[in-house]
């Protein structure tokens, strides 16, 4: 798959919790851990499981850094 998002982590997914209508999948990337919020049905069909291999693309149009 193609895409223009120039951030890209790899990583493995630790966690997915399947709620009624939203899902949130966590994976770690290095030692870090990053969560997505998708819809259920985003979710069954993408196949995301514990586990699986993934890569998180970021295309972010704000990005606040704190001190």
């Amino acid at each position: 798959m193609q895409a223009g998002v120039r951030n890209r982590l790899s990583g493995t997914i630790t966690e997915v919790t399947t709620g009624e209508v939203m899902s949130q999948v966590t994976a770690r990337m290095g030692d870090h851990e990053i969560t997505s919020v998708m819809t259920r049905e985003s979710l069954e069909e993408a196949g995301f499981r514990q586990g699986d291999s993934v890569t998180a693309l970021i295309k972010a149009i704000n990005v606040v850094f704190v001190k």
